[in-house]
């Protein structure tokens, strides 16, 4: 899950994969799970978009709220 660069400075660094999720859904009449899981991708409005780190834990919330949520950009 990791990636490693150069930078300007000939130093190696590693870089985290990222996921970048927008909320499409609204929360209304949805279970209370599937609110709280909007809140623990940092989602709370309607076309907010948050970039996390892309871990197992991550990607199961975003299955969860699939019909809610859209992956706008993966790196």
């Amino acid at each position: 899950m990791l990636n490693r660069f150069t930078d300007v400075y000939g130093v190696e660094k590693w870089l985290k994969k990222t996921v970048t999720v927008e909320q499409i859904g609204s929360p209304i009449r949805r279970t209370q799970d599937q609110r709280a899981t909007l809140v623990g991708l940092g989602l709370n409005k309607m076309h907010r978009r948050r970039t996390l780190e892309d871990t197992p834990a991550v990607r199961g919330m975003i299955k969860k709220v699939s019909h809610l949520v859209r992956v706008v950009d993966e790196k």
